[in-house]
């Protein structure tokens, strides 16, 4: 079963199953691959593994593989309705108006103890779409990795461009970074002897992906097309790689890594500093953690109307 959202631009299909949104069809153009998930980790640096952190925390790289979806709540201009089931769906239609649509997955982490994370689509009727991030703290559990909303595109970028600062930052090192905007061609990988986390970019306003290919066999190749991510609140962070935390987890050198053949986007409500004190010992400073013991939360925008003005 899904849920449908339609306009004269854009077409949404949030899956009940599959626990997310499923499509996310802008100008004739697809964006999903896969599901949007939250993300917990991010690739083994060589100052965790000289710290053992990812050893510590290894219970988040299975909470962000195996999500467990406990609840969906659905409102329809602001008033929620029963969950549509059957006999349920057999009063709607294709033709019910809406100005306002939301979705709410709740997920139960597979941790010990379980915690909860909450992520909610709110759709306008410009086809703009907030998405609302939110993970409950609980008490016993070790630091988190990052805390982010992770999406998987049919094909490799062929650029971004953001505003935000110059270069690769993390949270104990982007005083460097200067303010600006920003376009780096293709998805560049940092050139690690052994691939590691990779590509951060901090305090981000605005980020726009563009892509000239599809995954349709007669229409490979075509014009530029984009999609535009704005903050709502608080600046974000955010990272664009061809590859998933796993796959360069997976890789102890760099031609063990595949093909490129996605674009791998995670807009992050947190992150974790990288250190760098020394590879063998010495954890970050407390000051650069991710505490799971405290709530976190996060909002950005997919706005679908930038590339139409």
């Amino acid at each position: 079963m899904n849920l449908g959202v339609k306009g004269d631009h854009f077409h949404y299909i949030f899956s009940y199953q599959k626990n997310g949104l499923e499509s996310l069809f802008v100008n004739g153009r697809e964006w999903l691959y896969r599901e949007p998930k939250v993300a917990f980790w991010r690739a083994t640096t060589d100052n965790d593994r000289g710290y053992q952190f990812s050893t510590d925390s290894a219970v988040w790289l299975g909470a962000d593989i195996f999500p467990k979806c406990i609840d969906k709540t659905i409102k329809v201009n602001h008033e929620v309705i029963a969950f549509p089931d059957a006999p349920t769906n057999n009063q709607y239609s294709h033709l019910e108006m809406a100005n306002t649509v939301e979705i709410t997955y709740t997920f139960q982490t597979n941790t010990i103890p379980s915690t909860l994370v909450y992520v909610s689509y709110s759709v306008d009727e410009t086809g703009d779409i907030t998405i609302s991030t939110t993970y409950k703290g609980k008490e016993g559990l070790p630091g988190l990795p990052a805390f982010g909303l992770r999406f998987i595109m049919p094909t490799p970028a062929k650029s971004f461009t953001y505003v935000g600062l110059s270069g690769e930052t993390y949270p104990d090192r982007y005083k460097g970074g200067v303010p600006g905007e920003y376009t780096i061609e293709g998805l560049p990988v940092t050139p690690y002897l052994v691939p590691q986390e990779c590509g951060m970019h901090m305090d981000t306003q605005s980020l726009r992906i563009t892509r000239n290919t599809t995954l349709n066999p007669n229409n490979r190749q075509i014009d530029d097309f984009s999609l535009s991510f704005e903050k709502v609140d608080e600046n974000f962070a955010f990272s664009c790689l061809p590859y998933t935390p796993f796959e360069l987890e997976n890789a102890l050198h760099q031609d063990e890594l595949p093909i490129a053949r996605r674009t791998v986007l995670t807009i992050f409500g947190a992150v974790r500093g990288v250190g760098g004190i020394d590879s063998w010992s010495s954890g970050i400073e407390k000051a650069y953690e991710i505490s799971a013991e405290e709530d976190h939360a996060f909002r950005f925008k997919i706005n679908v109307n930038a590339e139409r003005l």
